[in-house]
């Protein structure tokens, strides 16, 4: 089966980075079709340490232009996505034995002046006999630093970017990989695969852009195997690993901790009732496939836990743990925690045609940024419009003011008083203003459907089915929400069966206009 249409892009992976190419591209007027293996933010984008933040730890390794350009969008995230964003104080315990106070001070001072902070509140000292952020530490630490950072539900990112790429006219295929790319007659032929029912089609596109993450020297050497990046090794794939366990302190503030092997390391109020800390560092040479968190890894945040918290974290705390692979960058740094979080470029043509441009690296933070200067690395092969349009554009569900997600919580339980408080705030914390979207006319909880538990109503879930391409039991309760940290064996096995039962039929040879 073969797409008629040409499109002007080919973007491989639905991650952070081809999600937010793919809707910039697309908010320029070009015709973007873009491919996932699996579901939305399946792989890294779905596992980070949710954070929007300038990485304040990169300061060491002075990537000054990276803690800039990570700051500044740290403002503008949080302005166009506000229910999915929003600010969060970290307090940094002074550990006398590491890094001298003095550098703390100086790296803050640096982290408060750099990306011209206007929205978020600066750095301050804290006494932590009398703070009720040093209650739940050790006794040595008496001083520490508060500043200011961003949290941020990742994969609801990926498809917010994703869902607005879609409303300006891109074409996104979850469950698509794509299996071989060929040039002929100046244009790129790429075959598309289902990966639910095996059958394939091929699309046509001027450029191609392998954004597969930790999946972009496989794309390389498997679909573009002729290209002069298959012949090394381009990124450095670095695992993360996380752990949650029940809520460990009582505030709303998040932790940064120094480790002595020089790694920092978070603990983060994760989900109401749980604390999330991580990441690690650790080089992944083994499969990409089903990433877990080693056992190590695993009594290593455990260990790192208990030189700060009074009540030491066991492993029978764990509740959950989750893994990602960073696709860093291959720059040769002799550590895995010194390798650069920037992106990097590199794009190859024939003859001034039929590009293909291959992304490594990059963070979270910086996505919009990277999609940006991808399209501008494209510019002399396609007419592209110089934008920065991204800028001010809300996010689905981001239109409303910053400040005022609380003005917003009360308009909506005036309009829908039979929602209990905590499913509403757990409603309004992903969707924002499409929270009346998603319940619609109802006017008592029946008319949501069935009840799936932990407030996950079947109109949510007909809504994440038509509007978020989302499939399977995980793709709703891991990555769409966080629910299966509250829902039962049962629960979800009911759920399962109602996905199975009303799983969407959808069209593959569909044309762009």
């Amino acid at each position: 089966m073969e797409d008629r249409a040409i499109y002007d892009i080919v973007v491989i992976g639905g991650g952070i980075n081809g999600c937010g190419i793919a809707r910039d591209a697309a908010g320029r007027g070009l015709k973007v079709f873009l491919a996932e293996q699996g579901d939305l933010a399946q792989g890294t984008s779905s596992a980070s340490t949710k954070l929007i933040h300038g990485g304040l730890r990169y300061l060491e390794y002075y990537e000054f232009r990276l803690v800039r350009e990570s700051l500044i969008e740290r403002e503008v995230l949080l302005r166009n996505a506000p229910h999915i964003i929003w600010p969060l104080r970290f307090v940094l315990p002074h550990h006398a034995d590491l890094r001298p106070a003095w550098l703390l001070r100086l790296g803050l001072f640096l982290y408060d002046h750099l990306g011209g902070r206007k929205l978020l509140p600066g750095t301050s000292t804290v006494d932590l006999r009398n703070d009720t952020a040093g209650q739940p530490l050790v006794e040595r630490f008496h001083k520490g630093f508060e500043y200011s950072d961003c949290w941020v539900d990742d994969a609801r990112l990926v498809v917010l970017n994703a869902m607005d790429a879609e409303r300006l006219g891109a074409r996104i295929e979850t469950r698509s990989r794509v299996t071989g790319a060929v040039r002929r007659d100046g244009v790129w032929e790429v075959n598309v695969e289902d990966t639910l029912n095996g059958n394939s089609h091929t699309v046509r596109a001027c450029a191609l852009i392998n954004a597969a993450g930790p999946w972009v020297d496989e794309v390389i050497h498997g679909a573009v195997p002729h290209s002069e990046a298959a012949s090394k090794r381009n990124v450095r794939l670095v695992r993360g690993s996380h752990i949650v366990v029940p809520r460990l302190f009582d505030h709303e503030r998040a932790y940064i901790f120094q480790n002595k092997d020089g790694r920092i390391f978070f603990a983060i109020p994760y989900e109401q009732d749980f604390t999330l800390v991580g990441t690690t560092d650790a080089e992944h040479d083994v499969s990409l496939e089903n990433i877990h968190a080693g056992e190590d890894e695993i009594d290593y945040l455990c260990a790192a836990s208990g030189e700060y918290f009074k009540r030491p974290i066991k492993r029978d705390d764990v509740v959950w743990t989750y893994s990602g692979v960073r696709p860093l960058y291959d720059d040769g740094a002799s550590a895995a925690q010194e390798a650069t979080r920037d992106y990097v470029f590199k794009i190859e043509d024939d003859q001034g045609s039929a590009p293909v441009l291959n992304i490594f690296g990059g963070k979270i933070t910086t996505y919009r940024r990277l999609a940006q200067n991808a399209l501008s690395r494209l510019s002399p092969f396609l007419p592209i419009p110089d934008s920065d349009w991204t800028r001010d554009a809300p996010l689905p569900g981001g239109d409303f003011p910053a400040n005022d997600v609380h003005g917003l919580h009360a308009a909506l339980k005036a309009r829908y008083p039979f929602v209990d408080d905590v499913t509403l705030q757990r409603l309004v914390r992903s969707y924002g203003t499409s929270v009346e979207k998603m319940l619609g006319k109802a006017q008592k909880k029946e008319d949501l459907g069935e009840d799936f538990g932990a407030g996950l109503s079947e109109a949510e879930v007909r809504y994440l089915v038509a509007h978020e391409h989302a499939r399977t039991l995980d793709d709703i309760i891991w990555r769409r929400s966080k629910l299966g940290l509250r829902l039962g064996d049962e629960q979800k096995k009911r759920l399962d069966v109602w996905l199975q039962a009303h799983r969407p039929v959808e069209s593959r040879d569909a044309d762009v206009a």
